[in-house]
């Protein structure tokens, strides 16, 4: 288990209007996965794993919806399902249960103390 912040997530109202807005401020790679209603952000070098150079983390755009409305960091675990368990445990909520993405891995997110809402990722098995 790393728990390092691997990944970043943006919600957004206007998808075409984000995508300019990112690729023209910082020349990343916007990709639209429209089967699951999600953009993919590179920003760097990357291959199907992930980022190919230390120092940086990819991320993604997400329709912005009533529980999901700030940027989000998500942070790998080992276990979902037991991160959210000890998470519970310390006072955070479960915004939404491990689902699955793709056959790549599992994410859920949760509301910490703060109310600040975190994303999980759990890889899947090779």
């Amino acid at each position: 288990m790393s728990n390092r912040i691997v990944h970043f997530e943006i919600p957004v109202d206007d998808q075409d209007r984000a995508n300019a807005f990112y690729e023209g401020a910082f020349g990343w790679e916007i990709t639209s996965i429209p089967e699951v209603g999600y953009t993919s952000v590179a920003t760097g070098p990357a291959d199907e794993q992930g980022p190919t150079e230390r120092g940086y983390i990819n991320g993604g755009m997400f329709k912005r919806e009533e529980s999901l409305t700030s940027p989000v960091l998500t942070v790998d675990v080992t276990d979902i399902d037991a991160a959210l368990s000890a998470i519970g445990k310390l006072g955070g909520t479960t915004v939404r249960e491990r689902f699955a993405v793709g056959d790549i891995g599992f994410a859920a997110y949760f509301t910490d103390t703060e109310g600040n809402v975190v994303g999980l990722w759990e890889t899947a098995p090779s």
